[in-house]
């Protein structure tokens, strides 16, 4: 019976990742662990998300209980600071539990006999390339430091893997799609949102750059192969983009897709808008190579109108979501202002 530890399974990813795994490795006994900021941040579930773990730690990646990894065939490290508005206003605590204790956690699960360490990266190492669609060959350019510092752990855990430690890097296009703790911050989530809340979608660049896009339920499926791979698959440590070739959009389709489902919205353009660096196209090649019974099933539409139908049924109708709880650093920035974290995003324990 396989153990698989979650890190940061109370995120965004995490619980359609745990409803994917039991419904394919049923048998499995599944532990989360999650430092708890987004705990209360449920979206249209009937019940908690954690109820569908065998056990939930509660525990900061920088203080990491090692004793939860006795028995552990695998690790999924979802857990970080998620994004770059965050990393932004906290480069410091990124590089800390991004890069440093990701990679602390990757030595303490090889010296506790884990076999396989899932590694969620991001396409985003890529940074500001050309036209030509990026492979796992070219020339990295992280522009943030959440993209640095994934890029870092990258290179660390390239150090460990071995015949009995095997590292898969996933490097996950930009995420979309309906979750129980669903984020709107978000390219396409946040183009719904604006649609059904407003009737408007707002593009806060010229509309020209270009994302790789990936449903969260389609993450889930990556994840699951690269926990079960074989080493012919891949090595000992591969580091993958996972998406699709197709799903290479300009964020100004994106809008155009959403203003298709739902109707009468209205899309504007930011044309004054700084030219944005983040712009770039990703082959999947290798990823449609090595794991052809786990491509991507979920299309552009289909994450659309399930975006749509999940706001819809919490009655979701906020012009003002921005300055929401559907926003990470809101959360994070709320916190603080209460005291409940310090300026390291430690919990006071107030």
């Amino acid at each position: 019976m396989p153990k698989i530890l979650i890190t940061g399974n109370m995120g965004y990813v995490g619980p359609v990742l745990v409803k994917h795994l039991r419904k394919t490795v049923p048998e499995a006994v599944l532990v989360g662990l999650d430092t708890g900021y987004f705990a209360n941040c449920v979206t249209g579930s009937d019940i908690l998300p954690e109820c569908r773990v065998d056990l939930q730690c509660f525990a900061d990646m920088r203080r990491f209980p090692e004793d939860i990894l006795n028995g552990v065939d695998a690790v999924v490290h979802l857990a970080g600071i998620s994004n770059d508005p965050i990393g932004n206003l906290f480069e410091q605590v990124t590089f800390d539990i991004n890069h440093r204790a990701s990679v602390g956690l990757a030595a303490k699960s090889k010296a506790r006999g884990v076999g396989s360490f899932v590694f969620a990266s991001s396409c985003s190492v890529y940074g500001s390339a050309d036209d030509a669609a990026r492979t796992e060959e070219s020339p990295l350019n992280p522009l943030t430091a959440y993209a640095k510092s994934k890029l870092l752990t990258e290179g660390d855990l390239r150090t460990m893997a071995d015949g009995d430690f095997k590292v898969t890097c996933l490097r996950f296009s930009t995420a979309c799609g309906m979750s129980d703790r669903l984020r709107l911050d978000l390219v396409l989530n946040d183009f719904v949102a604006g649609a059904l809340s407003s009737g408007r979608i707002t593009i806060l660049s010229d509309g020209t750059p270009w994302r790789p896009l990936i449903d969260v339920k389609d993450m889930a499926r990556a994840i699951e192969w690269a926990i079960r791979r074989d080493a012919v698959d891949g090595g000992n440590l591969l580091a993958v983009n996972v998406g699709s070739d197709g799903r290479n959009y300009q964020v100004r389709e994106l809008a155009e897709a959403v203003a298709s489902v739902i109707p009468g919205v209205d899309v504007s353009v930011n044309k004054n808008a700084q030219p944005d660096k983040r712009s770039y196209r990703v082959s999947f090649e290798l990823f449609k190579q090595l794991a052809p019974g786990h491509q991507p099933q979920v299309d552009l539409r289909h994450s659309i109108e399930e975006l749509r139908d999940g706001l819809e049924a919490i009655g979701f109708r906020d012009p003002g979501f921005r300055d929401s709880n559907y926003m990470r650093l809101k959360v994070l920035s709320h916190l603080l202002e209460k005291g409940l974290l310090d300026n390291d995003l430690k919990w006071t324990r107030g």
